[in-house]
């Protein structure tokens, strides 16, 4: 079995190692890959029976100690074949590496360096084939996904003969010729985000947008050293909204940041009530080794982060909740992971929410009339 992990934050490392131990009990055999690899200390004095640690981006590695703990015979068939570790009907498409923004709290850009766009043909060269082998839906990731091409210039590549820059939208445009579910994932608000939306709105890519604001306050955002401010995040809100009404918006928060004051919290729920997100992630604020903001003063006390990212989640719940009572009485499209469970376009595997129902055939499409809501789940019947 293999797990992967991520070594961000404190919380992060303790569910990696968590996952790491549930799989151990379950197989007893397993190799683990990711962000947390680089630290291979804490793994092993955690978990010594793990067979193989290997660092974040490592397939070749992955795949030696594959081989070394179960040999397989050599088919010149499938051997060329590409390692997928997600279920069949959906893949992870990496467009870029690194990152060229500093976030005060983050360690990526040290870890991977700066932005590194991959050519977008051979981007599409991946989607297509992934799709050729049964995908359904094509989850569009990397540090900073609006930022695809800027290192190149935006050059001009090509895919299926035909120029296309290597820019989002251009992207988003050949991804949605495929004919199949296409999300993104951490977005940067910048302006030309814009352009994206009408795709959304004609049915080329799904209408979901995974933004992470990380804060509300500008005195923090400064600190964080990130972009953008919270009143023009709702205006942009409001304009992608009129735009495309089906929108969902996910977003990440990050609460206790050192110097965080009561009052700077209340504007982060302030801005939450605002902007009425869909699907919002919360967490602690962390030390991360090597991180800048491990040496900025005032660092709030672990039960007052506790505190606080309790009543931020209890805002966003009453929020989900509202949203999703909308969604009563209407018959959405879902992609079903498992029999009974299937997710919506609002519904990003693993960590938003899901739709409930029975039957329905894994890896399959289906109609949902939507009978009841949750706080963040939907109910209903197949049609």
């Amino acid at each position: 079995m293999i797990v992967n992990t991520c070594g961000f934050i404190d919380a992060a490392v303790q569910e990696s190692l968590d996952a790491i131990g549930e799989a151990l009990a379950e197989n007893g055999k397993v190799i683990v890959t990711g962000c947390l690899g680089v630290k291979q200390d804490v793994i092993r004095n955690a978990h010594p029976k793990v067979l193989a640690i290997t660092g974040p981006h490592d397939t070749p590695a992955v795949m030696t100690a594959v081989h070394a703990h179960l040999p397989k015979p050599h088919d010149p068939y499938t051997d060329l074949i590409g390692v997928k570790l997600t279920p069949p009907h959906y893949a992870y498409l990496k467009i870029s590496e690194g990152c060229n923004h500093r976030c005060t709290f983050c360690i990526i850009p040290s870890m991977r360096g700066d932005l590194v766009s991959r050519p977008i043909g051979e981007v599409m060269q991946e989607a297509e084939n992934l799709v050729k082998a049964g995908v359904k839906e094509l989850l569009v990731i990397s540090q900073d996904t609006s930022a695809y091409g800027v290192d190149v210039k935006y050059r001009t590549g090509f895919s299926k003969g035909r120029p296309v820059k290597t820019r989002m939208q251009d992207l988003c445009e050949e991804l949605g010729r495929l004919g199949v579910w296409v999300r993104l994932h951490y977005v940067y608000p910048y302006p030309h985000v814009d352009d994206v939306i009408p795709l959304m709105a004609e049915g080329k890519i799904l209408p979901y947008l995974d933004v992470p604001f990380q804060h509300a306050s500008p005195r923090i955002l400064k600190l964080m050293k990130r972009p953008a401010s919270a009143e023009k995040v709702l205006q942009r809100l409001e304009s992608w909204r009129q735009i495309c009404p089906e929108i969902a918006v996910r977003s990440t928060f990050i609460v206790g940041f050192p110097g965080e004051s009561e009052a700077e919290f209340q504007e982060m729920l302030d801005f939450l009530d605002a902007a009425q997100l869909d699907r919002v992630g919360c967490f602690e604020y962390s030390p991360v080794d090597g991180a800048a903001a491990n040496a900025l003063p005032g660092h709030v006390p672990d039960d007052v982060k506790a505190v606080r990212k309790e009543k931020f989640m209890k805002v966003q719940e009453k929020i989900s909740a509202n949203r999703l009572q909308r969604k009563i009485g209407k018959t959405i499209r879902v992609i079903v992971d498992a029999p009974g469970v299937g997710r919506s376009t609002a519904d990003a595997p693993e960590i938003d929410g899901v739709v409930s129902f029975k039957g329905g055939k894994p890896g399959e499409f289906a109609e949902v009339l939507i009978q009841r809501a949750s706080a963040h789940d939907l109910h209903g019947r197949l049609q």
